[in-house]
C-alpha cells in the first residue's frame, strides 16, 4: 500500500528494482553465453571471412570499372563516418510472447538512446525502446509493434516486415508491389528508408510466398537470418546524421 498510493515512494521502489533486475540479469546472462561461445565465436569467424571476400570482390568491381581508388577509400570513409556501432551484451530475451523484448548490459552512459537500430553477427534483432543510464531494452524483431522497412537485395521493391505470433524462425515482408520481381531465396536486407538502419543489413530469406488480403500486393514469408534463440552479443547502431536529417523531414512537414 505505501508504494502504490504514494508517488515518491513508488519512483523509489520501481527504480531499485528495475537496478535489482538488470544486475540478475546481467549475470545469468553471462552464465548463459559461457554456454554458446563457442559456437558464436565459429559463426563470427565464418561471417568475417565471407565479408573479407565481399570487400575484396566489390573493391576489385570498382577497380574495372575504373574507380581509381582515393574515391574508393573516400567511400569507405563516407560510410564509417556517418555510422558507428556500440557493441553489447544481451541479458535478458524472451521468444514466445507476443511482444518479445530483449535487455542490453549497455545504456545512455555508453551512448544508446531509444530509436536506435540493433543487429548481430547474424542480421536485424531489433530497436532500442527505452534506455536507462546503465541498461536498454529492445522491441525484437519478434514483436507485434516491429515494422522494419526492407527490399529484395539487388532491386528497389521494399516492404515492411511483421511478426506474426508463433515461430520465432519466420517473419514477412507485407506490401510489396505486384509487379515486383522476386524468387524463393532471395535475400531480404534493411531498405535504409528510415534513420534507424543503414541500408543492406541482413534480414533474411525468401522462404514462401501469396497474395495479401486485398489482392493488391504480394505477401512473403521470410526466414530469419538471426537465430532468437541463440543471440547473446549484438551492436547497437548510431547515424551520425541522423539529427540533421529528421530536423530536415520535421520542416519539410510543419510548411
Amino acid at each position: 500500500m505505501l508504494f502504490r498510493f504514494n508517488n515518491y515512494q513508488q519512483s523509489v521502489y520501481f527504480t531499485s528494482a528495475n537496478a535489482i533486475s538488470g544486475k540478475v540479469y546481467a549475470i545469468s546472462g553471462g552464465i548463459t553465453s559461457y554456454f554458446y561461445l563457442k559456437s558464436a565465436n565459429e559463426t563470427l569467424l565464418e561471417r568475417n571471412t565471407i565479408l573479407e571476400r565481399q570487400l575484396t570482390f566489390l573493391r576489385n568491381a570498382l577497380k574495372d570499372r575504373n574507380v581509381d581508388s582515393l574515391e574508393i577509400n573516400r567511400l569507405e570513409e563516407l560510410s564509417s563516418y556517418q555510422y558507428k556501432t556500440i557493441p553489447a551484451h544481451v541479458i535478458n530475451n524472451s521468444l514466445n510472447l507476443v511482444n518479445n523484448y530483449l535487455t542490453l548490459d549497455k545504456g545512455k552512459s555508453d551512448g544508446i538512446l531509444p530509436e536506435m537500430g540493433v543487429i548481430g553477427e547474424e542480421g536485424v534483432v531489433g530497436i532500442v525502446y527505452m534506455a536507462s543510464e546503465h541498461y536498454s531494452v529492445v522491441i525484437s524483431v519478434l514483436n507485434s509493434k516491429s515494422n522494419i522497412s526492407c527490399k529484395i537485395k539487388n532491386s528497389d521493391y521494399f516492404g515492411y516486415l511483421k511478426w506474426e505470433h508463433g515461430d520465432s524462425r519466420y517473419a514477412y515482408l507485407k506490401d510489396l508491389p505486384r509487379h515486383a520481381e522476386f524468387n524463393l531465396g532471395d535475400t531480404i536486407i534493411t531498405s535504409g528508408y528510415s534513420t534507424v538502419f543503414p541500408e543492406g543489413v541482413m534480414v533474411g530469406t525468401v522462404d514462401d510466398m501469396a497474395d495479401s488480403n486485398d489482392g493488391l500486393s504480394y505477401l512473403l514469408k521470410v526466414k530469419l537470418a538471426t537465430n532468437f534463440g541463440k543471440i547473446s552479443n549484438v551492436r547497437v547502431i548510431t547515424d551520425v546524421q541522423r539529427i540533421e536529417q529528421e530536423e530536415l523531414e520535421l520542416k519539410t512537414k510543419a510548411q
